[in-house]
């Protein structure tokens, strides 16, 4: 039986208040209940990243080994001013070389009725350049706070099947590409 591919699932802010943290968990859920794969839930307000960048000082050992060991990615931002926090940048920006050529899946989610979308695209800048490779099937979630209880449980059964459906193509491009890293010389 093949090793079973490696999915971070990256939850987007550190903010107290965060209702995007409910859609962050649901897709790691749901990508637990996937054969074939394992999850590592990685929660920005667990981490400490000071300064900036991709230097040493800058960097948390823990996230490092996560990012290390993820043959994928699926991250869920919030959209905070048409962008994604400025505290997932931080998070992102600590890990520069050891991205390359692994696949990241995208969702958004916002108080409003555009889901996130603006954050995502904001987002696809930033990953492209740190040597991801950004999946074309996102996730959104408008309007985030009606679509969980208090609880942060889901009461909108249509996102099992939009988050399996970004999963699948995660899933066939962390393979791809999985194989790419392990057999080809970088170009």
């Amino acid at each position: 039986m093949a090793t079973p591919l490696h999915i971070a699932v990256l939850a987007g802010t550190t903010r107290h208040e965060r209702k995007s943290i409910y859609a962050a968990r649901l897709v790691a859920e749901i990508g637990q209940s996937i054969e074939g794969i394992t999850i590592e839930f990685v929660d920005p307000a667990e981490f400490n990243f000071p300064g900036d960048g991709n230097d040493p000082e800058g960097k948390d050992a823990r996230y490092t080994a996560i990012v290390a060991r993820a043959d994928a990615f699926f991250i869920v931002t919030p959209e905070y001013n048409h962008s994604f926090p400025g505290s997932l940048k931080r998070m992102l920006d600590s890990e520069l070389e050891l991205y390359v050529h692994k696949p990241v899946a995208l969702a958004g989610a916002s108080s409003g009725r555009w889901g996130g979308v603006r954050a995502i695209e904001a987002l696809v800048t930033s990953v492209r350049e740190m040597g991801l490779v950004a999946t074309f099937t996102d996730v959104q979630f408008p309007n985030v706070q009606d679509k969980f209880d208090t609880e942060g449980k889901l009461l909108d059964p249509i996102y099992d099947k939009l988050i399996r459906g970004a999963y699948a193509e995660l899933i066939w491009m962390a393979t791809i590409l999985k194989w790419g890293r392990d057999n080809l010389p970088r170009a």
